[in-house]
């Protein structure tokens, strides 16, 4: 059925639209931590660092849906396999809703995860579908600042949520924001893959397009890189809420010093894009590496100076311009590490996705176990792993042609 042009979303609705398809993902992330607690103990958890498993889960299904739904949409079209991952998502969250015990619930997070990856691949697709060159950069810096918000408020409305209806109230919310959005995509968006473009499914050409990514040193080593530097983030977002309600006693103030470190991040993605203007992004990748090293080797001086327990003004300050660092890093190593794959970004970008949310499944999962009390694991955790980033992303650009 052909689509009326006249009926199809106008700039600034395609945005918000493309936006909130988008941020179920950090919606999803962000919502559940001041719930991580309440949830284990209302489902029997006993390990005290067991719940973090419930944004670990997650993850775990975003990077295996990421290796299905771009050659999927190439092949049947974008809005298919959109309702395939808004259809999981539902169904996960509705599991998660009613689950009567812990690995129900993370069999619910899993789904959500794979369902949601979905959306958040294809969002792009539609994007790079509509718009090219500068036009699509323009949807982008405008769809990123929309998204940016999420991080922002979402831990003080899982917060409101828990206070008035408990943490089942959080996933009702989830269940509540994806039909809206399915049924606005559904109605207002039509599809952007013309038939004539479509690329038939098969198993061969992604395995033959995961070989050459291996193969390919620099994408390969910068999307380790982005692996990496997302997984020792991976080990603050899982290890956050004890730090800050737990350890520093914070209780419900905790989604505003949240809210305080994501406007670092945020702040960065605006920085980054002028500072490109005037640098590489390798130069501005290295010496955001390097800051990170020097940072978290001078806190960690000063935790074992102060009994492994420092000052939350100082735990602020270096979380703050660690974090901005961090978003400088966000802005460019996807970036660095599609810039070789050419002509295979659309299933290149699903793999090397992929292949980084893999590597910071594991990494943060590891830095968030080794939780005890203090901030000390996770310090060292950002030290180590800055360290390795850093080292990984000098092998990537050793093969790296000369511009």
């Amino acid at each position: 059925m052909k689509s009326n042009k006249n009926s199809d979303p106008g700039f600034a609705e395609f945005i918000a639209l493309i936006a909130m398809m988008m941020s179920l993902v950090a919606l999803s992330i962000d919502t559940m931590l001041p719930a991580l607690s309440a949830i284990g103990e209302d489902l029997g958890v006993t390990g005290k660092n067991t719940s973090q498993l419930i944004i670990s889960l997650f993850f775990l299904g975003m990077a295996s849906g990421q290796l299905l739904y771009g050659p999927i949409s190439d092949s049947s079209g974008r809005k298919p396999a959109i309702y395939l991952g808004y259809g999981l998502f539902i169904f996960g969250c509705l599991l998660s809703f009613a689950a009567p015990n812990f690995p129900v619930m993370l069999a619910g997070r899993f789904l959500q995860g794979f369902g949601t990856a979905g959306p958040r691949i294809i969002s792009i697709a539609i994007v790079r579908d509509r718009y090219e060159g500068r036009s699509m950069a323009r949807v982008m810096s405008f769809v990123m600042t929309v998204f940016i918000l999420v991080p922002i408020v979402a831990p003080a409305l899982g917060q409101g949520l828990l206070l008035l209806s408990g943490w089942r109230a959080i996933f009702g919310m989830f269940l509540v924001l994806a039909l809206l959005s399915l049924a606005w995509f559904a109605f207002r968006q039509p599809e952007t893959l013309k038939p004539q473009n479509r690329i038939p499914f098969s198993f061969k050409r992604m395995t033959a397009t995961v070989r050459t990514i291996l193969q390919n040193r620099s994408a390969l080593g910068y999307a380790i890189t982005a692996g990496l530097v997302f997984g020792f983030f991976l080990g603050y977002l899982n290890s956050a809420q004890q730090i800050f309600q737990e350890e520093y006693a914070l209780g419900q103030r905790f989604p505003l010093y949240f809210a305080a470190l994501a406007i670092s991040i945020g702040s960065a993605s605006f920085f980054n894009a002028r500072l490109l203007l005037h640098h590489t992004m390798e130069s501005l990748s290295s010496r955001a590496l390097l800051t990170i090293i020097a940072l978290s080797a001078v806190f960690l001086l000063q935790i074992l100076l102060q009994e492994n327990h420092p000052p939350l003004w100082q735990l602020m300050l270096y979380f703050s311009l660690t974090f901005f660092s961090i978003g400088i890093l966000f802005g460019n190593l996807n970036a660095l590490a599609m810039e070789t794959l050419g002509s295979m970004a659309g299933i290149g970008a699903g793999i090397v996705g992929s292949i980084s949310t893999f590597i910071s499944l594991i990494v943060g999962t590891a830095i968030g176990q080794c939780y005890n009390g203090t901030v000390l694991p996770l310090t060292a955790g950002f030290f180590l792993m800055s360290v390795a980033s850093w080292q990984m992303m000098r092998w990537a650009e050793r093969m790296k042609p000369a511009p």
